[in-house]
């Protein structure tokens, strides 16, 4: 299979950067979804991560029922049991960071891959641990008083230097969505032509990921 035109259902910045990566022709469309954290589904926070974007996936395919392959990803940050999407003021962007504040949390993001020949998306995903800085008054302050703590969920941007993940871990999956994991998973599915992103990965970052590269079979 030649790579085919990607539908991604996101409004996201980062995932659409992301997406280019990949080499491959892509339009984006924003879905609108009622992203219910309080689902049962929580008790298993990466079957929720994917129900979410299986959800995406299917609004998608109602919006624009055209294209070869839509994808769409939603991310959770999980810390002590508690589930966390984007907040929906800077109060509770607050009452987020100082419970992340110093502390090791993990993102998920649940990926659903959804051929035009299918019926329902294929779903898989990644957790992440990842360290919070502990975060004084002024850096909150100054995080906050941005454009994107509203837009992330947990209300951080990992690129922003807020956080960290360790060697071998995605550090992708906690920017926007894993990446390589979703090469891997489309290649294993027969689609060609695809550019493997480990390489922009690592250029952006300034690191070497052996995860990516053994996912991309890179060496």
């Amino acid at each position: 299979m030649d790579a085919p035109s990607i539908l991604l259902a996101s409004a996201s910045p980062r995932r659409r950067r992301l997406i280019a990566w990949l080499g491959a022709d892509h339009e984006c469309i924003a879905t609108d979804t009622d992203e219910d954290l309080d689902s049962p589904l929580r008790a298993v926070p990466p079957v929720l991560a994917r129900s979410l974007a299986a959800d995406k996936a299917r609004a998608a395919r109602l919006m624009r029922p055209g294209p070869e392959l839509i994808l769409a990803f939603d991310t959770i940050v999980v810390v002590e049991r508690r589930v966390l999407g984007k907040p929906e003021s800077v109060q509770e962007a607050r009452a987020m960071l100082d419970a992340l504040s110093g502390r090791v949390h993990d993102v998920v993001t649940g990926s659903a891959i959804f051929f035009a020949d299918e019926t329902e998306p294929t779903t898989f995903a990644v957790t992440t641990p990842v360290a919070m800085r502990d975060l004084d008054d002024d850096t909150l302050s100054e995080w906050l008083a941005g454009d994107e703590a509203l837009g992330c969920a947990g209300a951080y941007n990992i690129e922003r230097h807020l956080a960290t993940v360790q060697d071998g871990e995605c550090y992708q999956n906690v920017a926007g969505l894993p990446l390589c994991h979703l090469f891997e998973r489309l290649t294993r599915r027969g689609v060609a032509g695809l550019t493997p992103p480990c390489e922009a990965c690592e250029k952006a970052r300034g690191v070497e990921c052996p995860l990516g590269r053994r996912l991309c079979r890179e060496t």
